[in-house]
């Protein structure tokens, strides 16, 4: 039993979109590279590489903890715009009259996850969270407001959108493995999960 506002949209992008979303990627990734994000506090290294798209993007490190940003925490350059196809997917999806302002860029590798956890370093929760999977498949789990809750767990596959939005935009998620050689997609093996969310609170 999910909380209301979770959708899952297995195969939303084709196989040709999903071709042509790859290469927009790397065109971020070739402004914006991947860089290994670590713990506050503790610097331990997340299992997962991360770059992001947008006017803000996601990051974490030991002394500054999670937060969003305007620049690539490596280079010191602004993030890449978002691409137009993800703009249209939030437009179909989102039911929120604002465009996203940061696509945080996932890179999950063999071996790699993300425990459970809740997106909660935006502002504007009234938005959803929109994902996309890219890539070899992934075991999902999403549970309720609390960790204890229980879990319900799904396969996504490379082309299918994630939307956590009302109840569910707070909900615990996230990856418990990663199913290596499923898609041959991304480019050295892995998973790409592209996350679209609205950072900042519009007064309407």
């Amino acid at each position: 039993m999910t909380l209301a506002g979770f959708q899952h949209l297995p195969g939303y992008f084709d196989a040709i979109a999903q071709n042509e979303l790859m290469r927009e990627v790397e065109r971020i990734l070739e402004r914006a590279p991947f860089y290994r994000p670590t713990m506050p506090r503790s610097g331990k290294p997340l299992s997962v590489e991360m770059a992001n798209a947008g006017s803000l993007g996601w990051v974490t490190d030991k002394d500054g903890g999670y937060r969003y940003q305007a620049t690539h925490p490596v280079t010191g350059e602004p993030w890449p715009p978002i691409p137009e196809s993800l703009l249209r997917l939030w437009a179909e999806l989102s039911s929120y009259p604002l465009p996203p302002e940061a696509c945080l860029i996932n890179l999950y590798r063999a071996g790699s996850k993300l425990g459970s956890h809740v997106d909660a370093d935006e502002q504007e929760t009234r938005a959803p969270v929109i994902s996309v999977s890219l890539g070899d498949d992934a075991a999902f789990h999403i549970g309720g407001l609390k960790r204890s809750d229980p879990k319900t767990r799904l396969l996504l596959r490379s082309g299918d959108v994630v939307v956590l939005g009302g109840e569910a935009r707070l909900a615990y998620h996230g990856i418990d493995r990663i199913y290596s050689g499923t898609s041959q997609l991304v480019p050295g093996g892995g998973r790409i999960n592209l996350t679209l969310r609205r950072v900042t609170r519009a007064d309407f």
